[in-house]
């Protein structure tokens, strides 16, 4: 639960930082930066996947690159539903989904999924000896 909400800051950050750095993105408060953070994960996580399997031999010609035009619509997307989230234009939903995907990622690269550091390869066993000697 604490890695899903880290994320959610992450996007809210993400999306303030995206109205600081392009002119055409505005957004009125932390609030509505947070509300927008969450709905826009939510189509990332259930409409994103649809779209991209629909355009699949598109991206596939561009060589990946179609996926930023689906971000910049989805940023769009989210801008149109969401009050005091507003964004000028496909170019300022384009820049502003490259700055809010940059930012998301470098700070997705650091976040941890399992606080032990431990390996998240499911074809690894780690065990640790118990004080009691046993292997867990």
């Amino acid at each position: 639960m604490i890695l899903v909400i880290t994320r959610w800051l992450v996007i809210t950050v993400s999306i303030l930082l995206a109205s600081w750095f392009v002119s055409g993105i505005r957004v009125d408060s932390v609030l509505t930066a947070i509300i927008a953070a969450g709905i826009l994960g939510l189509i990332n996580v259930f409409i994103k996947p649809v779209i991209i399997l629909l355009t699949l031999p598109l991206s596939i010609i561009t060589l990946g690159v179609f996926t930023f035009f689906i971000n910049a619509f989805l940023l769009e997307l989210v801008s149109r539903m969401v009050p005091g989230f507003e964004v000028e234009g496909f170019l300022s939903a384009f820049l502003g989904s490259l700055v809010i995907s940059i930012i998301s990622w470098l700070a997705n690269f650091f976040i941890v999924s399992n606080n032990t550091g431990k390996p998240k390869r499911k074809d690894v066993i780690d065990m640790e000896k118990g004080d009691d000697g046993k292997w867990r």
